[in-house]
């Protein structure tokens, strides 16, 4: 199985710091995937900036504009986090197609698409990859010819609890997500993490 073992994030450390993430060597850790900052470059691009695959059956360094790199394994770093934090629920990745993107994504990495979600012009196709879902969202307002990284959600143990912890400068109060059962607070885009983040209860055990 593909696994996404780190995401690399152009953006300053301190905001990530200040919400409770431990970074160390300028690298932190959500259960198996790492968390690499780096500088924003000239361009002025925050965000995820590259992915790092492990067990990729191919050498691809650029899945449908997706800048990729290879890894052995995970690297180390900063394994703490004062949010209580479950682990990764998803990595959004913004196309103007989907049947080329996931079609890209399956062929690099032999992990194939799951379904697809129809929300009036939105679609959403999903992909597991390691302890992560891809939700590859197709947009009418994105007309690059190739994807692009966008943002991510972590699963946190208590919700509401870490939304009152934050506080409401940097959460507002947890709503119902699109998922039964389940709440969703996004981070505001003020605290200056240079990509969107969102906290979501875990999805219920059967």
């Amino acid at each position: 199985m593909t696994a996404v073992g780190e995401l690399v994030i152009a953006s300053a450390v301190e905001p990530w710091q200040t919400i409770g993430l431990q970074v160390s060597g300028g690298v932190a850790r959500i259960g198996g995937i790492a968390l690499r900052f780096v500088p924003v470059g000239a361009d002025g691009r925050e965000g995820v900036v590259s992915w790092g695959l492990v067990g990729s059956p191919t050498d691809a360094i650029g899945i449908d504009g997706l800048a990729t790199h290879h890894l052995e394994e995970a690297p180390e770093g900063g394994r703490g986090h004062a949010l209580d934090i479950v682990g990764f629920d998803h990595l959004v990745v913004m196309t103007s197609s989907l049947e080329r993107t996931c079609g890209a994504i399956e062929a690099a990495t032999g992990e194939p698409l799951k379904r697809i979600r129809e929300a009036g012009v939105i679609r959403q196709g999903f992909h597991r990859m390691g302890e992560l879902i891809v939700e590859v969202v197709e947009s009418p307002q994105v007309t690059a010819p190739t994807a692009s990284f966008w943002g991510f959600v972590w699963n946190v143990a208590d919700l509401h609890a870490t939304c009152d912890q934050l506080g409401p400068d940097v959460t507002p109060l947890p709503k119902a997500a699109v998922q039964p059962g389940r709440f969703i607070a996004s981070v505001r885009a003020a605290v200056g993490l240079g990509l969107p983040l969102a906290l979501m209860s875990p999805p219920s055990r059967p």
